[in-house]
């Protein structure tokens, strides 16, 4: 789909030719996925570790402070509070 209004048709003419660019946009050094299996392995194995090392946590979610709520109409009620982390 063009943008509005009247402009020049983009024709790039393939000028991406393998060590023709400059800098890291150069072919030669193009970015390669040969070790995606290794590192989805990598990632799973230090979620596992860190889930582990956080592991005695409250089943619940957040631990949350009783607090009382801020208006004069609801101040002597107490309500839970946002929460922290441990």
């Amino acid at each position: 789909m063009t943008g509005a209004g009247n402009h020049v048709i983009p024709n790039v003419h393939f000028r991406k030719v393998n060590g023709m660019m400059h800098g890291r946009m150069n072919r030669v050094m193009m970015r390669t996925w040969f070790d995606q299996a290794a590192r989805k392995k990598r990632r799973s194995q230090n979620r596992k570790a860190k889930a582990a090392r956080l592991a005695p946590r409250p089943a619940a979610g957040l631990l949350r402070p009783v607090v009382h709520p801020p208006t004069q109409r609801y101040n002597m009620k107490l309500r839970l509070g946002k929460g922290f982390t441990l």
